[in-house]
């Protein structure tokens, strides 16, 4: 059994898949550099999951803040991402509820990060807020 925060993290990877520009490049908190064949790429990884206790219910209100960042190897970075952005933002506000398993998801913020590599790169930092409920005594 897992947590509602990876079910919620799994949704967002199935989500994503097809995404234009990337198909299948799509990871789950990856550490390892990407070569240039593997951009551009989408990562996925949590920033934070705060509590709120719910004092009418035995619950807990949580808000997760995920971040999805978009790489990409070109001159002009944030115009090579833009159409990858368009796309994983469409995907991701079809269903507010990724598929049952949040109360709502929500953007939060963008950053813009250009690098000198072998060829110029560019990471765009996409975080959104996904709001969901669990029992107080029980995170599935």
């Amino acid at each position: 059994m897992t947590t509602r925060r990876e079910d919620i993290l799994s949704a967002i990877r199935t989500t994503l898949t097809d995404t234009t520009d990337v198909g299948t490049r799509i990871y789950r908190s990856r550490v390892e550099p990407l070569s240039r064949g593997e951009s551009p790429a989408l990562v996925i990884e949590p920033l934070t999951d705060t509590p709120v206790q719910n004092t009418s219910l035995p619950t807990l209100d949580w808000t997760l803040r995920v971040r999805i960042s978009v790489i990409v190897r070109s001159s002009t970075p944030d115009q090579t991402a833009d159409p990858v952005i368009e796309s994983l933002h469409s995907k991701l506000m079809a269903d507010l509820t990724l598929g049952g398993e949040a109360i709502d998801i929500q953007p939060a913020q963008t950053t813009f990060n250009f690098f000198e590599a072998d060829q110029p790169a560019g990471v765009v930092f996409c975080e959104y807020e996904v709001r969901y409920r669990t029992d107080v005594d029980d995170l599935t």
